[in-house]
């Protein structure tokens, strides 16, 4: 390596390589070049998300049986986070005991629901106290007023509210003014408004309705999109069964189809209409350009069933 000297000129330093050493002990300087510039050390960049990895809800192989009849039949389909899914079939299709294996409330003949990674059934507490669930019929004590459901159900969850944080949170939802009414006297709007946000009061990652704007009006039920695509924006996932497939098509990411036990597909409503249009069991039921219902219908059959 080459020997250097450094020279002081007033304030000014320099380094100078020795590029000779003369008899009379005289040394030529020339001057040290720049050292390379080093690359900044480039900032490790986040992971990517992977569906295998971020799914907030995975059923796999889920069977559920009644004595001898067989209710699901191994139904394995994944919810990423952020993710607004749909679970359709017909009356006796299978979903009501599909949420309900989720839900912890039946123990499955076989499979196993992981909710953000923790197993319903080894795990019980834990994974339910990651989700929400909002019925198709919810009832709450009639003679208690808004403000105080909500004051009891946050007590429930272990949720501290302040009186402050308890307004805000009916503005949100457009029961501001009806934060000392009864139970009793709200419409059937105001009911699954007030049923949304107790489901949504200790934060869930998964939100499961069912059946949530059953008997709602236009308006109503226009709202209640609204509030659940703001919900996932927040970064919750939801999962949803219904009869309306406008509203499947209109609010959901991706759609699964079950019957008599089976999942038959699952897609995004575009490409399952992209994918079946074309069917003879689809054309034969479509009324012009194929619908999601059409689809529906032509998989599932039209036959009427209670």
């Amino acid at each position: 390596m080459p020997e250097t000297v450094r020279v002081i000129r007033g304030e000014h330093e320099e380094t100078y390589l020795i590029a000779e050493e003369q008899g009379d002990g005289t040394l030529l300087l020339r001057p040290q070049p720049p050292a390379p510039a080093v690359p900044p050390t480039p900032r490790p960049q986040p992971p990517t998300p992977d569906a295998a990895t971020d799914a907030v809800l995975e059923v796999q192989g889920l069977t559920v049986a009644y004595g001898a009849k067989v209710a699901v039949s191994e139904v394995s389909f994944r919810i990423a986070r952020g993710e607004i899914f749909g679970l359709l079939g017909p009356n006796g299709a299978g979903k009501t005991s599909t949420l309900s294996a989720v839900e912890g409330l039946l123990k499955p003949r076989t499979g196993t629901v992981l909710v953000d990674g923790m197993d319903i059934r080894r795990d019980p507490g834990p994974a339910k106290a990651r989700m929400g669930v909002q019925l198709q019929a919810t009832s709450f004590q009639a003679e208690l007023t808004i403000n105080q459901i909500i004051e009891l159900y946050a007590g429930l969850y272990g949720v501290r509210l302040s009186d402050e944080e308890v307004t805000g949170k009916l503005r949100e939802t457009g029961l501001g003014a009806e934060a000392d009414k009864p139970f009793k006297q709200l419409s059937g709007g105001q009911q699954q408004r007030l049923s949304l946000q107790i489901a949504v009061i200790h934060d869930p990652v998964l939100l499961l309705l069912d059946e949530p704007t059953a008997g709602l009006d236009p308006q109503s039920r226009r709202q209640l999109w609204g509030r659940i695509e703001h919900l996932r924006q927040e970064g919750g996932s939801i999962l949803l069964t219904t009869h309306s497939m406008e509203e499947a098509q209109a609010v959901c990411d991706r759609v699964a189809i079950i019957d008599h036990g089976t999942l038959l597909t699952a897609e995004t409503p575009r490409n399952l209409i992209e994918k079946h249009k074309d069917d003879p069991r689809v054309r034969a039921v479509a009324h012009g350009a194929v619908t999601l219902e059409d689809v529906f219908i032509g998989l599932t059959g039209s036959e009427v069933r209670d």
